[in-house]
This record gives C-alpha cells, sequence and structure tokens, in this order.
C-alpha cells in the first residue's frame, strides 16, 4: 500500500463525493419516477445537475458527508494499491461510480442506466490508455472478456430466477467483470463469489436483525461491488 497515493486518492475522493452528490440525490427514486428536482427541506429548485447545496435554505441534499467519506476512502484504497500505475485512474474512476451506484441501490434498489451505460466507454478506454502504455495487451483482452463473461452470466442467472437479480445487476456485472478480468481470471472468479458470499451473510444478519423477511428484496448491487474492492486489494 503506497500511503502517498492513497492520501493523495483520499483528497481526490473527497472532492469527486462532492461532486456527484447532486447527481445521487437526483437518480434515488425508484425505478420509472422522475429524477428529484426539488430540495427536502424547502421545497425550492434545485437547478443545477452538480448541486452540492441548496441555493435557498443552504442545506446539502442527501446526509451530510457520508458519500464524501465513502468515496474518499475507497478512491485511497485503489490509488494505494495501484499509486505509480497506469491503471490507477481506470481502478480510481471505477471506485468512485462504485460508491455513486451502491448509495442509489442502498437507498431505493436501482442502478440507474444513466450511470452504468457510460460507464463501459470511459473504463474500456482507460484500460485501454493503460495497456499502450505498460504494453498489457493481454490483460485488455482478458479484461474484455471477462465484462462479457461476467454480464452474460449474471444474465443467465436472472432469466433462470426472474425477480432475482435485475437488469442494472447485469450491467453492473459488465463493468465489475473489466475490472477484475484485468487483473487475472482467478481475481475474477473470487471477485464474483465475494459478491455473492456477501450478500448471503448480509440477508442473514438482516433477518436476525428482522429488518427483512424471506420475501423481502435486498439490493444485490453494493455486495457485487465490496467483492469487487475486496478481489481487487488482495488479488492481481
Amino acid at each position: 500500500m503506497n500511503l502517498v497515493w492513497a492520501a493523495v486518492g483520499a483528497g481526490v475522493g473527497l472532492v469527486a463525493g462532492a461532486a456527484l452528490r447532486g447527481a445521487v440525490f437526483r437518480l434515488s427514486v425508484p425505478s420509472g419516477e422522475p429524477d428529484r428536482t426539488t430540495c427536502p427541506r424547502c421545497a425550492g429548485p434545485l437547478r443545477s445537475r452538480l448541486v452540492m447545496r441548496c441555493a435557498h435554505c443552504g442545506r446539502r441534499p442527501g446526509t451530510p458527508l457520508v458519500l464524501e467519506l465513502a468515496t474518499a476512502t475507497v478512491v485511497a484504497l485503489m490509488c494505494g494499491r495501484f499509486g505509480g500505475q497506469p491503471e490507477v485512474v481506470p481502478f480510481a474512476f471505477l471506485a468512485t461510480l462504485g460508491v455513486a451506484l451502491a448509495t442509489i441501490d442502498i437507498a431505493v434498489q436501482r442502478l440507474p442506466d444513466r450511470l452504468t451505460l457510460p460507464a463501459y466507454p470511459v473504463l474500456i478506454t482507460l484500460l485501454a490508455v493503460s495497456a499502450v502504455m505498460e504494453g498489457k495487451w493481454s490483460a485488455l483482452g482478458r479484461a474484455l472478456l471477462g465484462g462479457a463473461a461476467l454480464s452474460a452470466v449474471f444474465l443467465l442467472m436472472a432469466l433462470a430466477r426472474p425477480g432475482g437479480l435485475g437488469g442494472g445487476d447485469v450491467k453492473l456485472a459488465g463493468l465489475a467483470g473489466l475490472a477484475l478480468g484485468w487483473l487475472g481470471w482467478p481475481t475474477l472468479l473470487f471477485g464474483a463469489a465475494l459478491g455473492f458470499l456477501l450478500s448471503a451473510v448480509g440477508i442473514l444478519a438482516l433477518l436476525a436483525a428482522r429488518r427483512i423477511t424471506l420475501r423481502g428484496d435486498i439490493s444485490f448491487g453494493p455486495f457485487l461491488l465490496g467483492g469487487v474492492l475486496l478481489a481487487i486489494l488482495v488479488g492481481g
């Protein structure tokens, strides 16, 4: 772990988390409903998509500092892991996006296409740049295959058991496969397995706390992202 790069990543994560606060707030609505465009405190309009504070009452949308600190922590871990290497950029990007997606999924059980779909060309481009700089063409090819393979597996699982995994989970799996595939097939398998393991542990904990029932739905995205994070930190 490169502590200097981790400190830089923490600063970058704080800024990125603050910049994403408005988008996360707007998109934290159930699927099919319009974006949130008014302040929950004063009902004033939030005109900017990157709004960090209501212009009328001064309140920050969402819980203060939680998104910023979470983003700072995850980006710091990625920068500490890949500090000084070109792939620090794509993995820091995925970390930032992952925090935003996990926050929305926890709130409303939704992984918006407006965040997942544009992330594909961005992440692939960043990985391609890293491959050019380091000559890691095999890693890039493996990443592309990993993204396709993991999304295909999740799609088959979603079709086999409707209501278990959603379309957002399938699209998120493709992004996860790109990152994990870059690091190697064992890391990809480890990260995917960890996601399901964390999900099982989370479900058991919520059942024990009587926060959900056996028929209740649970967001899988945060568990998959947690598995991806752990696999990236220890694998490759």
